[in-house]
């Protein structure tokens, strides 16, 4: 099984090593994970192609990679003001959110098993005030497929980088700015080092579903029992990155005040320029895409549904 995310990295990482060694309890050793480090066999982008093709058994992942196959696989990962890490997995696991998850899947040949649910990113890292939508304009900066596509509407222009280039481009200034991950991993990565302010909150992903990964053939060829364990194990994860992340990312960011990182609440105005351009590029998207249109929609209904009772349950 290949992974996408380092295993010696918090998080997504730790998410890797985790459910590896509940499959290996549950299982008691008759199923084990060998995990293949990130790039191994196959880009990161392109580990569905890799076991579609049979060059990997396995992928642990993120929807986000095979949104390019499949735009509604967007949803589950970096959707701009989508639903947070509690919202998420309850569509995931008593809305439809499952069903369109694992459809999307079969049509590009694989099984795909939601085994994770990520908390929300950092806002991003970025070498100038950014106050007003006009600070926007000309700025170069790395975003993820969504949000680059609302940041290019105030202005900027988005820089396609992978994950492992935009530390160096942006302390080399070649880029001006961007997201990156979440305080944990950002932490990890030495981005306090750069002297740059850390804006919050992450409005470009509020939560992220990670996934394991198998051709669909070769996971029915499984013995039930073992795709019980897998499933279950899934199951486990989502509820073991739920409950780390929230204590994980507040401990990072003590750690990144206390090394002189500058954290920046985003301006009420620009966060509202977020929102709105979001809202449009959504629908463009929903436009040009009937499968896409109609997940969000449920989407959206099923945490609309929930909205007074998250209103009325809890303490002001």
């Amino acid at each position: 099984m290949q992974t996408a995310f380092n295993p010696n990295l918090p998080g997504a990482g730790e998410a890797v090593r985790t459910f590896a060694k509940t499959i290996k309890h549950m299982s008691g050793g008759g199923l084990a994970i060998k995990m293949i480090e990130p790039g191994r066999v196959a880009p990161t982008p392109d580990m569905l192609d890799a076991v579609v093709a049979g060059d990997l058994e396995a992928a642990f992942t993120w929807s986000g990679y095979a949104a390019t196959k499949a735009a509604v696989l967007g949803l589950f990962a970096t959707l701009p003001f989508g639903p947070g890490p509690e919202d998420m997995t309850s569509w995931l696991l008593e809305g439809d959110g499952g069903r369109i998850h694992r459809d999307a899947h079969d049509k590009l040949g694989v099984t795909g098993i939601p085994c994770g649910v990520q908390g929300p990113k950092g806002g991003g890292w970025f070498r100038s005030d950014l106050n007003t939508v006009a600070d926007f304009k000309g700025t170069r900066l790395r975003y993820g497929r969504i949000s680059s596509d609302v940041v290019a509407r105030l202005g900027a222009t988005v820089v396609p980088l992978p994950a492992g280039e935009f530390f160096y481009q942006l302390q080399q200034g070649k880029v001006d700015g961007g997201e990156m991950s979440t305080p944990a991993m950002d932490a990890a990565l030495g981005f306090d080092k750069l002297g740059l302010p850390y804006f919050m909150p992450g409005w470009q992903q509020p939560s992220a579903v990670l996934d394991f990964m198998m051709r669909k053939d070769k996971w029915e060829g499984l013995p039930a029992a073992q795709r019980a364990q897998i499933e279950t194990a899934c199951r486990a994860n989502i509820a073991w990155t739920l409950s780390r992340s929230p204590h994980t990312q507040a401990v990072a960011l003590e750690k990144l005040r206390a090394s002189g990182v500058v954290i920046r609440n985003w301006a009420p105005g620009l966060l509202q320029a977020f929102r709105l351009n979001t809202d449009i590029v959504l629908k463009e998207r929903a436009e040009q895409d009937a499968v896409f249109a109609s997940a969000w929609a449920n989407q959206k209904s099923f945490v609309a549904q929930g909205a007074t009772w998250r209103t009325l349950s809890r303490l002001p």
